[in-house]
């Protein structure tokens, strides 16, 4: 293939057509017209030799060679977006901008609400549009829909650009008058009743089965290990929740310490370590290279970094 005579036009045809997988919805996206984006899905096949985008139950479903072929135009498109827009410096101080935020109650109950009130004081007319991880999937943070995700991953697809936040230990909350309070050990947090608090990954979320012990995270992996199993009677995917039933119905509560010290002077709380070992969770920030080299994007990076590196240190 002589690279000479080919039309780059049908690179981002590809591209639209890949992320929207309909000529119509594609042609609509390129503002052109049906029959010109069926006339380009032609050259595109005859191009590659395959037919790229097949008709199935499911719709217009791509093809093995088509599959293959996404990320790498994607990231030359990327790469070529990223080298003819013009260099705009980003003024935080008068910026109007909004950024959307996928982020986990742990990270928006701690991280963000220091970023927030750092925020009001550099750039006060910018806005935080936080989105829970039910609402969004892969495909918007990749499409730059959204600005970034801040979570604790499991994994995360290569095309994505993430950074490590910190990383954080964990500590049991009980109610200052919990029968354990004076004398905290693996027996007593066995005989004691917890709550369950975790949310992670993208989309929509299902219900816990809770005797699907090895599927229940960090925790209850770490019990396994030791042979025992805690008794589960809340599951939830507030922080503030587990807090305050850990406060008042004599449940236990194992969160991440930075979760955990949000009501640390609240003489009804006491934060205790837990009486096993758990190994540290990362909270990550993860964004599309759509978006790696935005002046303003790059602004927000560092300013998060900087909240985080702060709160690390004074913990």
């Amino acid at each position: 293939m002589n690279i000479a005579k080919v039309d780059l036009n049908l690179l981002v045809y590809l591209d639209v057509l890949l992320r929207e997988g309909s000529v119509t919805k594609a042609a609509n996206q390129l503002s052109i017209t049906q029959p010109a984006m069926s006339n380009g899905l032609k050259r595109l096949r005859d191009l590659f030799k395959d037919p790229l985008l097949v008709r199935t139950s499911d719709g217009m479903t791509p093809t093995k060679r088509a599959l293959e072929l996404r990320p790498v135009i994607r990231d030359v498109l990327s790469r070529l977006e990223s080298s003819i827009q013009p260099e705009v410096e980003f003024e935080p101080a008068s910026s109007i901008r909004t950024f959307r935020i996928m982020t986990s109650d742990y990270a928006e109950s701690t991280l963000l609400l220091e970023l927030i009130g750092r925020l009001s004081k550099l750039a006060p007319n910018i806005t935080l549009d936080l989105i829970t991880p039910s609402d969004v999937t892969f495909h918007d943070v990749e499409q730059g829909k959204v600005d970034m995700a801040i979570n604790r991953f499991d994994e995360l697809p290569l095309s994505f650009h993430q950074k490590v936040i910190w990383y954080d230990t964990f500590a049991c909350v009980i109610g200052a008058d919990h029968p354990s309070a004076n004398k905290f050990d693996l027996d007593a947090y066995l005989s004691g009743q917890h709550i369950w608090v975790s949310k992670t990954g993208f989309g929509v979320g299902v219900g816990i089965d809770p005797t699907e012990v090895q599927k229940l995270g960090w925790v209850d992996a770490e019990l396994i290990k030791l042979g025992k199993q805690r008794d589960i009677r809340v599951f939830t995917r507030h922080y503030h929740a587990a807090l305050q039933l850990a406060k008042t119905q004599n449940l236990i509560a194992t969160l991440p310490s930075k979760a955990a010290k949000i009501f640390k002077d609240d003489p009804a709380i006491k934060v205790v370590p837990p009486p096993f070992d758990i190994p540290p969770i990362a909270l990550k920030m993860a964004w599309s290279a759509l978006l790696h080299h935005d002046a303003g994007h790059i602004w927000l990076r560092r300013l998060i970094n900087e909240v985080a590196q702060e709160m690390t240190q004074q913990a």
